[in-house]
């Protein structure tokens, strides 16, 4: 059990990242007064872990309704973490990031950065709804499918945490220092996501 916590948590730690988004929160926020900020920290969590539980709860259901088998769902999810880790791996993701935050921030119309970009796509993004539902339908019974969601209610409790401090996230840390992470995280990544693929592959022609 303490095993699959900690592949789980691992898996989602990278894939959603709370420390990576702090710069942008900090930077989509940056001359709001402290309390706009601490709000905005706190609906964007709540927005995303929303969607997040949504996915987690009905995904596998829907997944049957779409006709689409747990093996090839697994082979499809790792393939985009892996993606996603190549992404990171060469600065692709946070340059991404970085320009949709730019593009957000030059219109004065988005004071309420919780839905979007924030809650949508920068935390509940394809890359992190997948990753959950992928982590659901691998797990067996009742006391796995709880591990997982409570693996990610600590990544959310994380994410929380980071926004709230990403000032202090990001003088700690650095443009330098951080690029150094996203990379090591990337390359865990990729191993992760090989092995869905590679899980996915041994089960459908088991």
């Amino acid at each position: 059990m303490i095993a699959l916590f900690l592949s789980a948590f691992v898996t989602l730690f990278v894939v959603i990242d709370p420390p990576g988004c702090a710069p942008i929160f900090a930077s989509l926020t940056q001359g709001s007064e402290a309390a706009h900020r601490k709000a905005m920290a706190i609906r964007s969590t709540l927005v995303a872990s929303a969607i997040l539980f949504v996915f987690a709860l009905i995904g596998e259901d829907l997944l049957h309704t779409l006709g689409i088998s747990l093996d090839a769902f697994r082979i499809a999810g790792g393939i985009m973490l892996f993606l996603i880790a190549l992404e990171m791996v060469f600065e692709k993701r946070t340059q991404r990031r970085e320009t949709r935050a730019a593009e957000v921030s030059r219109d004065p119309a988005h004071d309420d950065i919780s839905v979007f970009p924030m809650g949508i796509p920068m935390i509940a993004g394809p890359g992190s709804i997948a990753t959950v539902m992928l982590l659901m339908a691998r797990s067996n019974g009742l006391a796995e499918s709880l591990i997982v969601l409570a693996a990610l209610t600590g990544i959310m409790v994380l994410m929380l945490l980071s926004l709230l401090a990403a000032g202090a996230i990001m003088r700690v840390l650095g443009p330098k220092l951080e690029a150094m992470i996203t990379r090591v995280l990337g390359v865990i990544l990729a191993a992760l996501a090989t092995q869905f693929v590679i899980d996915g592959l041994k089960a459908s022609f088991a």
